[in-house]
């Protein structure tokens, strides 16, 4: 009996295998480009920077924007400042090489396939980060995609982005700037202490559902996760056996250290200032 041979679509690659990890500055910077971008503009775009760590991830640690014109179905991007900024970062920083690029936005646009295939040309499978700077709701939208070839049979018929999971990883002092950027107005920016305060609030919030999750597990009410059981394991032997007494000397000794740095601070810009009116005075005279 003769066999048939059926023609399907197919993608040329997987995105399940590829992930990214994307670095607070860099959202920060995106958003800096963002506010300062020309009155005509709608969006911003430019290059990412970093490197494939070993296990395949794509750490994303630096951008810069790239100065760009749009059209109904036409992309002019400025080549020339795309390259002497690469060249300007690669002097200080020799490791961080192109690895994508970004677009401020809700998702993907018409152009961005053709902004696309020029960074394809740049690096291989390249990455798109997409931005929400509106942050409508007070969320701001961050996604990662990359490009898959949609084929049928031989003949390549499309493009089509797909998006990777994207792992944005904070410290708390980051955290609070960008819950802070989250917000469309605020009165004004917390000092330290009010920073301190809502990370112990939402220190003591996850320590609760830590004790919600294991009075649970005792109870029977939730089937125990070995994974999540060896991690608090850890954590709780991570944790240095003070006593009530060593701990607060602890914490007043870092207190003190940091209003020292304060008043250091506070000096130092007294001294600037006057000698900057010093400065200006001898030169009227």
């Amino acid at each position: 009996m003769a066999t048939t041979e059926s023609t399907v679509l197919q993608f040329s690659q997987s995105s399940n295998t590829l992930s990214a990890k994307v670095h607070p500055l860099v959202i920060f910077n995106i958003c800096d480009c963002y506010v300062r971008r020309p009155d005509q503009a709608d969006r911003v775009i430019g290059t990412l920077l970093g490197s494939v760590l070993p296990d395949g991830t794509v750490d994303i640690r630096n951008s810069y924007a790239v100065p760009h014109n749009e059209f109904s179905d036409q992309v002019a991007l400025d080549i020339d400042y795309h390259h002497n900024m690469l060249s300007s970062h690669q002097k200080v920083n020799p490791k961080e090489v192109i690895v994508g690029w970004y677009s401020t936005g809700t998702g993907v646009t018409g152009g961005s396939a053709l902004i696309h295939e020029f960074y394809s040309r740049e690096v291989a499978n390249p990455i798109h980060l997409t931005v929400d700077t509106g942050f409508n709701n007070g969320e701001g939208t961050i996604k990662a995609y990359i490009s898959v070839n949609l084929s049928l049979g031989d003949r390549q018929l499309a493009a089509q982005f797909q998006e990777i999971p994207l792992d944005l990883r904070m410290v708390e002092a980051e955290r609070l700037g960008f819950d802070i950027l989250k917000t469309t107005s605020v009165d004004k920016l917390p000092n330290d202490l009010e920073g301190m305060e809502a990370s112990m609030e939402r220190l003591l919030a996850l320590i609760d559902d830590i004790y919600k999750y294991v009075d649970n597990v005792v109870e029977g009410h939730v089937e125990a996760d070995n994974t999540i059981g060896r991690f608090l394991a850890d954590t709780v032997a991570s944790l240095p056996k003070l006593s009530p007494a060593a701990f607060d000397k602890l914490m007043n000794d870092n207190v003190q250290d940091h209003l020292l740095l304060l008043y250091l601070s506070s000096i130092t810009r007294t001294q600037l200032s006057l000698a900057e009116k010093l400065n200006t005075a001898a030169q009227i005279l």
